[in-house]
Parts: structure tokens; sequence; C-alpha cells
């Protein structure tokens, strides 16, 4: 096998890893988003939907820029790490 046959084969594997993270990460995050639905409904079950849907997108938002901003941490961790490793 040549280097470049290599090369397509391990970016060809991470690109259906990604694609399977994000699908089971598009299931997870239906979970939630259903969860968290009925959460909001049943506090604010006096029928006061715009509050309601207002509550659970503040909720939606802040934890998605929470993981976003870990997530980022996180892989920049592990790209430090691996430089490092790899000029050692």
């Amino acid at each position: 096998m040549t280097k470049s046959s290599d090369e397509f084969k391990v970016q060809l594997l991470e690109t259906f890893a990604s694609l399977i993270t994000a699908a089971f990460g598009l299931v997870a995050a239906l979970a939630w988003n259903e969860t968290i639905k009925q959460a909001v409904a049943q506090v604010f079950s006096n029928g006061n939907d715009l509050m309601g849907l207002f509550v659970y997108a503040v909720i939606v938002t802040i934890l998605a820029v929470i993981m976003t901003l870990l997530i980022a941490r996180s892989l920049s961790k592990a790209k430090k790490v691996l430089e490092a490793s790899k000029e050692e």
C-alpha cells in the first residue's frame, strides 16, 4: 500500500466515525429534547405556552454553549498532548 492510500483509508475511517458519532448525538439530542419539553411543560402547566417555549429555548441554548466550550477545551488539550507525544 502506498502512503497516500493509507492516508485515504484513515481519513475515510475518521469520516465514518464522525458521521456515526453525529448520528448517535442526534438521537440523544432528540431524546433530551422531548425530556426537557415535558419538564418545562409540567413547570409551566398553567397554559402559558410561550413562556414555556422561551424557557426551553434558553435552557437548550445554555446547555449547547456550555457543552460546546467543554468539547472545544477537551479537544485543544488532546491536540496538545498528541503534539507533545509526537515531538518525543
